[in-house]
C-alpha cells in the first residue's frame, strides 16, 4: 500500500467480542462499548465486521448503516441450548469460537479485502478472544498475509487474566487497554499496552432538562441528593457511600442516596449495613418506563435515606439524576475506566471518582477525586460544595467541557492514529502521517448565574475538614 493514512477507502475493520448488539449478547459495559465502537466506525464510513455471540433466534448475518456494518452472529447453534444469555455455556461457545472464527475471518474478510488493495484491522476484546486472535495471526502468517493486517487486542478489565497465554498474545498482537490505571497493572506483568479509552455517545453532550432535574430533587424531598450507579460489588465501595450518607444525616442534613445496582448478592449486604447505621432503605419500582414513571417511583419510595432503584434506567434519565445530584459517587477502589463518572460530567454533574481509571478527572477542576476509602472525605467535599455554590457551578461547567474530548468520535480518531503507527512499523502504510482534524462540537452557552471568577484554591475545604486519620478509622 502507498497510502499515508487509514481511510474508509483503504481499510476494513473486524471486531471480535463475545458481547454484542443483541439483548441476548448485552451483559454489561463491554456490550455497550462494542455497540458504540462498531457503529461509530460504520458512521465514519469504514466497512466493519462485528463477530459476537448472537441471539440464536435472529438471522446469522445482518447488515446495518447502509451496508457499512456487518453483524456476524456466532455460535448460534450452541446458544439455542443456552437461552439465558451470552455467558451461559461460555466454555462450549469459546471452544467453537476459537476453532471457527480465525478461518472464516481469513477466507471471507481478509483475503477479499487484500485482493482489493486494502488494509485490514482486527480488534479483539477481552480474554475470550485472545486465543482466536493468536490463531488468526498464525494462519495469516502461514498464508503470507500477516503484514497486511494490523491486530490490536484490548483489555477492559482484569477478568480471567490467568487464562491468557500472555507471551503468545503479546507476540501475535499489539495489546491495548482503557486507562493508565490498567496500563500500570499490566506493567507488573511485563506488558506495556497502548491506551485507548472508552467513550460516550455525542448525544450525551446535550443539555439536560433542568426542570426534570428539579423534579428529581423534589421527589426525593431532602436537603442533599447523592447518586451511585454500579454493580453491587465490594470494589465499588458501596459501604463507603452508605457511611457518608449516615454521617451527613448525623450533621442534620437530610440526605438521600439514589442507588442503582444490579442483581449481585452484595446488594443485600449493603442494605443490611445501611440499616445497622440507622438508615431507612426503601425500594423504588416504576409502573411505566417513562420519565413520569421514574419520578413517581422515586416519590413513592421517599422519604428514605437510601432509595434502591430496582428498574432499568436509560442514559437520558440517568443523566437527569446525575445533574440533580449534589454528588455522583463513582468512588470505586478498582475501576479500569469509570464510564459513570464521565457520563455524569457530560450531564453537568459533579463526579466523585476514585484514584483509579478516571483519566478524565482533575481534582477540584472538573471533578472531585477521592484519595481514600474514608467516608469523611466524601462528607467534607459535599459540604464544601454546598457552602460554596459558585464552586459547584464552576466544576459542573468544566466537567461538561472536558467530556467533549471523550466522545466515541474522538476515541476512534485516537485509535486510528495508533493503528497507523503500527501499520507503518509493519510497512503497510508509507510516508509521514497527516494530521487528523479533531471532532468539532457546537459549544452551547454554559454561563451559570452566580458563578465566580475567584480561583478555586481560595475556597478549598479547610485542611482539618479534609484530614483523614487512616489509623483511627476502619475503612469500608
Amino acid at each position: 500500500m502507498r497510502q499515508r493514512n487509514i481511510t474508509p477507502e483503504n481499510t476494513e475493520f473486524v471486531i471480535l467480542c463475545f458481547e454484542g448488539l443483541d439483548p441476548y449478547s448485552m451483559a454489561g459495559g463491554l456490550g455497550v462499548r462494542i455497540e458504540h465502537l462498531s457503529s461509530t466506525l460504520a458512521k465514519m464510513g469504514f466497512v466493519t465486521h462485528l463477530f459476537f455471540i448472537g441471539d440464536p433466534e435472529r438471522q446469522g448475518e445482518e447488515v446495518r448503516y447502509k451496508g457499512k456494518l456487518a453483524l456476524h452472529r456466532w455460535c448460534q447453534w450452541i446458544s439455542r441450548y443456552y437461552p439465558n444469555g451470552v455467558y451461559q455455556g461460555e466454555n462450549e461457545k469459546l471452544n467453537d469460537f476459537n476453532k471457527s472464527i480465525p478461518w472464516f475471518v481469513k477466507d471471507r474478510v481478509v483475503k477479499p479485502a487484500i485482493e482489493q488493495g486494502k488494509l485490514v484491522v482486527v480488534l479483539g476484546e477481552e480474554w475470550q478472544t485472545a486465543e482466536a486472535m493468536c490463531r488468526l495471526s498464525d494462519i495469516l502468517y502461514n498464508d503470507g498475509l500477516r503484514d497486511k493486517v494490523v491486530m490490536f487486542w484490548n483489555a477492559n478489565n482484569t477478568f480471567f487474566f490467568d487464562r491468557i497465554n500472555w507471551g503468545r498474545l503479546n507476540y501475535a498482537t499489539t495489546i491495548t487497554t482503557v486507562s493508565r490505571y490498567m496500563k500500570h497493572l499490566m506493567w507488573r506483568m511485563g506488558l506495556n499496552p497502548l491506551i485507548i479509552p472508552n467513550g460516550i455517545p455525542k448525544s450525551a453532550l446535550h443539555n439536560v432538562d433542568e426542570g426534570m432535574a428539579h423534579e428529581v430533587r423534589k421527589a426525593a424531598g431532602v436537603d442533599l441528593v447523592l447518586c451511585k450507579v454500579a454493580r453491587w460489588h465490594p470494589d465499588k465501595r458501596w459501604n463507603m457511600a452508605v457511611e457518608a450518607t449516615a454521617r451527613l444525616k448525623e450533621r442534620g442534613l437530610k440526605t438521600t442516596l439514589l442507588a442503582r445496582g444490579g442483581t449481585e448478592p452484595h446488594g443485600r449486604e449493603v442494605a443490611s449495613h445501611a440499616r445497622s447505621l440507622g438508615l431507612r432503605v426503601s425500594q423504588a419500582r416504576a409502573a411505566s418506563s417513562t420519565p413520569s414513571g421514574y419520578l413517581t417511583a422515586i416519590e413513592k419510595a421517599a422519604p428514605a435515606d437510601i432509595i434502591d432503584i430496582g428498574f432499568h434506567l436509560p442514559l437520558d434519565f440517568l443523566q437527569v439524576m446525575y445533574r440533580a445530584a449534589d454528588g455522583v459517587l463513582a468512588n470505586s477502589g478498582h475501576e479500569p475506566f469509570g464510564i459513570v463518572g464521565l457520563e455524569a460530567m457530560a450531564a453537568g454533574g459533579v463526579a466523585f471518582t476514585g484514584c483509579t481509571g478516571e483519566d478524565y478527572a482533575i481534582h477540584l477542576v472538573n471533578a472531585i477525586v477521592l484519595d481514600t476509602a474514608d467516608p469523611r472525605e466524601i462528607v467534607s467535599y459535599v459540604t464544601f460544595l454546598r457552602d460554596y455554590p459558585e464552586e459547584d457551578a464552576r466544576i459542573r461547567q468544566a466537567a461538561k467541557r472536558s467530556s467533549r474530548h471523550f466522545t466515541w468520535e474522538a476515541v476512534v480518531q485516537n485509535l486510528i492514529s495508533k493503528l497507523e503507527n503500527q501499520a507503518r512499523v509493519q510497512g503497510t502504510l508509507r510516508g509521514l502521517a497527516k494530521p487528523m482534524p479533531l471532532p468539532l462540537f457546537e459549544v452551547e452557552n454554559e454561563r451559570t448565574e452566580g458563578s465566580s471568577n475567584t480561583p478555586y484554591e481560595a475556597r478549598m475545604p479547610p485542611v482539618a475538614d479534609c484530614a483523614v486519620d487512616l489509623h483511627a478509622h476502619n475503612h469500608s
